[in-house]
């Protein structure tokens, strides 16, 4: 089987704009993606995504588009799909950075070759350790009064956890919003905070123990992502874990945040990492070093979606029980732009036994949602 062609389709769908997170790294209403289709001469194909938000992603479609046709495609034209590894490394070696689209086009050809060997991709990365991964809903750092609004309903649609937008404003608007979810939710639902590196090293101090009265589970990227002098000192004399996610992309990333000692949980992306492959090995490291791992989420679409559910499922080391994963996207799109739903419901998320990734774009969907028709 040979690659015949790499595909790529720009797509933009709106966000509910009654749960739209609003956080120290501003706000959008309507999420940019790229589809990545791989072609081969089988009638195979496979199935990646970029997030192209470059607030976020640092890329965007047109960008990723581009860079995929000029630098990624002629590296895979006639090659194997199945020998996803050689491959990531052929990417690898195109160019530097990018790892959003790289990440899609690995995706892809994980989707290839599952479909080909008949499996789904966590049973192709070693079988499952767990049916299911644990779940949290991500309030917005809106008003107080409005993030509680947002919790009752996240309460009432069967979340257990949730983490509170902080650090965009005030530090007395945080804690009052932080102190108004508590109120909602009670005392049994696990609650964490995330301030997207939006603290400075005395606020993060002053809010740690501020925090502590509200029972807070974890602290999410308290401090700006590269000061992880910063983040080691917090952590050593806070009594809230602290969780790295903004710090952490690829595993060259992960080694960093470990040898400081700055996180005792990392939030790993498939897309950040630059492929599910990569994203294990960040995954290793932390595992290796003791340090726990979760999922992190830019609101992905059904084709990341599903490859964070077989990359969570088929790795060792998440402490979903620690940090619930942010795989919650249903819960903000109208459309994942999937054929079919995914498992995921208020509270945990499991994957298919569909070979590859499982899903199928749902192509009228796409057609209405695609941004150069």
């Amino acid at each position: 089987m040979k690659i015949t062609e790499v595909e790529t389709i720009p797509v933009s769908v709106p966000l509910d704009q009654r749960r739209m997170i609003t956080s120290s790294r501003g706000a959008h209403d309507t999420s940019p993606f790229l589809f990545v289709r791989v072609h081969t001469d089988e009638g195979l194909d496979g199935l990646g995504e970029v997030s192209c938000t470059p607030r976020w992603s640092g890329e965007d479609s047109v960008t990723a588009a581009h860079v995929i046709g000029r630098y990624i495609a002629p590296q895979l034209a006639g090659q194997d799909p199945c020998a996803v590894a050689r491959l990531t490394e052929t990417i690898d070696a195109a160019l530097v950075g990018h790892h959003f689209t790289k990440a899609a086009v690995e995706m892809a050809l994980w989707d290839v070759a599952g479909k080909a060997a008949g499996l789904p991709v966590h049973r192709l990365l070693g079988g499952p350790t767990r049916a299911r991964v644990r779940t949290k809903f991500s309030i917005s750092g809106r008003e107080p009064e409005q993030a509680a609004e947002i919790a009752a309903w996240a309460l009432d649609q069967g979340f257990t956890a949730m983490k509170v937008k902080v650090g965009n404003g005030q530090l007395s608007t945080d804690l009052e919003r932080v102190a108004a979810v508590r109120s909602v939710v009670g005392p049994e639902t696990l609650l964490g905070v995330d301030a997207n590196g939006g603290w400075s090293r005395a606020a993060a101090r002053i809010a740690i123990g501020r925090l502590a009265e509200h029972d807070i589970a974890f602290i999410e990227q308290p401090l700006a992502p590269r000061d992880l002098m910063g983040m080691a000192q917090l952590r050593a004399h806070a009594p809230i874990p602290i969780m790295a996610d903004d710090a952490v992309g690829t595993p060259e990333d992960a080694l960093a945040v470990v040898e400081h000692d700055a996180a005792d949980v990392l939030s790993l992306y498939v897309g950040m990492a630059g492929g599910i492959g990569p994203a294990r090995r960040a995954a290793a490291i932390a595992l290796a070093a003791g340090v726990g791992w979760t999922i992190g989420s830019n609101l992905e679409l059904g084709v990341g979606l599903a490859a964070h559910i077989h990359f969570a499922v088929s790795t060792p080391g998440l402490a979903d029980d620690v940090v619930p994963c942010d795989i919650i996207s249903p819960f903000y799109y109208p459309e994942l732009l999937v054929a079919a739903p995914l498992p995921i419901h208020a509270g945990w998320a499991a994957p298919t036994e569909e070979p590859g990734l499982g899903v199928q774009l749902d192509l009228d969907r796409v057609a209405q949602y695609r941004e150069d028709r």
